[in-house]
């Protein structure tokens, strides 16, 4: 029921939208910038952003949005981001997350790490049909946003002083599974990907575990160095 009640606060339109741009930001927002992003008054927008915070779909906190600390830096505001809990409605109840589980855990303790990157490969493979592997970047964060990683492009460039642009992803949409068996999980989930958009095509998939984003990351091929 908690789940329901949560997941129904989004029905508001103005509600959806707020919560949209907070979780797209994966930083802390302050009610200023979410109510001009939703298009609404300020007033409005805490109104709304404190109820998504008591249905446990944000979180807050307070801090000094200028920076600055000490005598003339301000009260410190109200800041929001995303909650770390996952909320889904299944009717009737249906509990994959404990089946996901303990198909991990048998996989790992019977050694099967290379079958299960070998099947999920395939399945990656599968996803993509009959279209060319990824032809660059921007191709990518499309498919992989379908795939509801919630992918975003960090780095500005390869010019000097600045970094080659890559693929970071907010969502692991295998993340309760992959808390528990990482190794497993993760190897599983580079191999999806890898079918996914390809192996020999513009860009490549890598490991790169960052806390609280996904632990792999998108790049282009050119920049593999192996």
């Amino acid at each position: 029921m908690e789940d329901i009640n949560a997941i129904a606060l989004l029905q508001d339109p103005v509600r959806r939208r707020l919560y949209e741009y907070v979780a797209a930001q994966g930083r802390e927002v302050g009610r200023n910038e979410a109510a001009e992003a939703a298009g609404v008054a300020r007033t409005l927008a805490a109104h709304h952003l404190d109820k998504l915070t008591e249905g446990g779909l944000l979180e807050s906190g307070s801090r000094r949005l200028t920076g600055r600390s000490g005598p003339g830096a301000g009260r410190p505001a109200k800041v929001y981001t995303r909650a770390r809990t996952a909320r889904s409605v299944s009717l009737p109840a249906r509990d994959y997350r404990t089946a996901a589980e303990l198909l991990a855990e048998a996989a790992e303790q019977a050694g099967l790490d290379a079958g299960l990157c070998a099947a999920a490969r395939r399945r990656g493979e599968a996803l993509r049909g009959s279209a060319a592997p990824c032809g660059d970047l921007e191709e990518a964060v499309a498919t992989l946003a379908a795939r509801g990683y919630e992918p975003h492009l960090e780095g500005a460039g390869s010019d000097e002083g600045t970094t080659a642009p890559v693929v970071r992803m907010r969502n692991c949409p295998f993340h309760a599974v992959a808390e528990r068996f990482p190794p497993l999980v993760c190897g599983m989930n580079l191999a999806l990907l890898e079918g996914l958009l390809g192996t020999d095509g513009a860009v490549r998939a890598r490991m790169d575990a960052r806390p609280g984003e996904c632990c792999v990351v998108v790049e282009s091929s050119k920049n593999n160095v192996d």
